[in-house]
């Protein structure tokens, strides 16, 4: 049995840390990570190992029942562990509060960064509490589309595009001291649900908040929004203002794959060309008339509803939903068709390149020849990218792992350049 010294928990959650060396961009292999609970520094609960892929092995450890996050009255419904990652010849990360949730894998992302002979920096991350349990102030409202800035030299683009970074704020938009963070869109938006919907509720109310907050964002992003008030970020972390985001904080297994799934998915109504600024609320500490409430959301998903069903519920029978035709920073789009054994063609020859690429920093890939034939060889090296990166195991090429795969070569292929 794991290791409690609480006896309210009673259920159990899955966590697995995924550590990178930021130098040179290849995983962390051998780093030790030893996990105490949150309440209880004395305590050791496991000392785990990061194998060549960066991973340490999935662990439980215990947590409170997963009722608890199924209503919004009780205990808390997450237990807080911290951690430490060390690893020689970089300098040892701290991470305060991580959130397991029973019945869902907790994963957290490192980045170690190497020692120098300067003064040790402050290599600490604080996970604040959950937007649906703790206190935090609600949204001022605003007007659902925006009037697209002029022309004095911001950009309105044609058509809303999935930018390859967002700029996070980490304040209230004239506190000129919070410090800004470029995050991969992406991990931004799963970052974004972790912090305000938990991953035990119904799958569809899970896609619906997903896709609310993606088309948030994409709003931001679309109308410049700040930059047209002279700022030089994308969004804010203030739940005021914009959406909540902690740096660093760990993502949910189900969440992580949702987004991955439609992140180039988002809400509009006709006769608009942006997004909509789906704006929403835990519709009980605070209300929000007109707005999705996201303890509703979860009713209606218990309810059997789908996922645009619920928008539609909340936001206006008008909606509709959108995909993004371009994502940026990608070298060549979904063809549109899933890429599986037997497939074949210049698509098929582009992911055995980059399954190659990818492979010289994750070994556990295996290389295939390049050839545009999609057969055995190239299906378990697939399978293996997926299992690394926590996509469904499937050995198809579908455009959740098309592009994955694309965003990790990018990376991996932009580190090389720079070394």
């Amino acid at each position: 049995m794991p290791y409690s010294n609480n006896p309210e928990w009673t259920g159990t959650g899955r966590f697995q840390v995924d550590a990178l060396l930021s130098d040179i961009g290849s995983p962390a292999e051998n780093a030790i990570i030893t996990i105490v609970p949150t309440n209880n520094k004395s305590q050791v609960v496991d000392e785990i190992i990061t194998d060549s892929s960066g991973q340490t092995p999935v662990i439980d450890l215990p947590a409170p029942p997963v009722d608890s996050s199924l209503q919004p009255n009780g205990q808390m419904p997450y237990s807080e562990y911290d951690i430490s990652v060390q690893m020689g010849g970089y300098e040892p990360v701290y991470v305060e509060g991580v959130q397991i949730l029973s019945n869902t894998i907790s994963y957290q992302n490192v980045t170690l960064l190497p020692q120098t002979n300067l003064p040790p920096q402050s290599n600490t991350i604080e996970i604040y509490e959950h937007t649906l349990w703790g206190n935090f102030p609600p949204k001022i409202p605003e007007e659902d589309t925006k009037p697209l800035p002029p022309s004095t030299g911001f950009v309105v683009l044609p058509e809303p595009v999935i930018p390859e970074y967002i700029i996070v704020h980490a304040g209230t938009p004239k506190n000129s001291s919070a410090p800004n963070y470029w995050i991969p869109f992406t991990d931004y938006i799963k970052n974004v649900a972790s912090s305000e919907i938990y991953a035990t509720w119904p799958e569809q109310t899970i896609r619906a908040n997903v896709l609310a907050i993606i088309s948030f964002t994409l709003n931001r992003v679309y109308t410049e929004w700040y930059r047209g008030q002279g700022y030089s970020f994308t969004v804010t972390n203030s739940t005021a203002y914009d959406q909540a985001f902690v740096y660093g904080r760990n993502i949910f297994e189900e969440i992580s794959r949702v987004v991955d799934d439609i992140f180039n998915t988002f809400i509009t109504k006709p006769n608009i060309r942006q997004p909509l600024l789906t704006q929403y609320c835990d519709g009980r500490k605070v209300s929000c008339p007109g707005w999705m409430t996201q303890w509703g959301s979860k009713n209606l998903g218990d309810q059997g509803y789908s996922a645009i069903d619920i928008l539609k519920h909340f936001y206006g029978y008008d909606i509709f939903l959108m995909q993004a035709d371009k994502v940026s920073g990608i070298p060549s789009s979904y063809p549109g068709t899933a890429l599986q054994t037997g497939s074949s063609g210049p698509s098929v020859r582009i992911i055995q390149e980059q399954l190659n690429a990818v492979s010289k920093h994750y070994p556990l890939i295996p290389k295939v020849i390049v050839d545009g034939n999609f057969g055995e060889t190239t299906r378990k090296a697939v399978e293996t990218f997926q299992k690394i990166f926590h996509l469904d195991t499937d050995g198809i090429v579908g455009p959740a792992t098309w592009y994955k795969l694309s965003h990790i070569y990018v990376a991996v292929t932009r580190m090389a350049e720079l070394r």
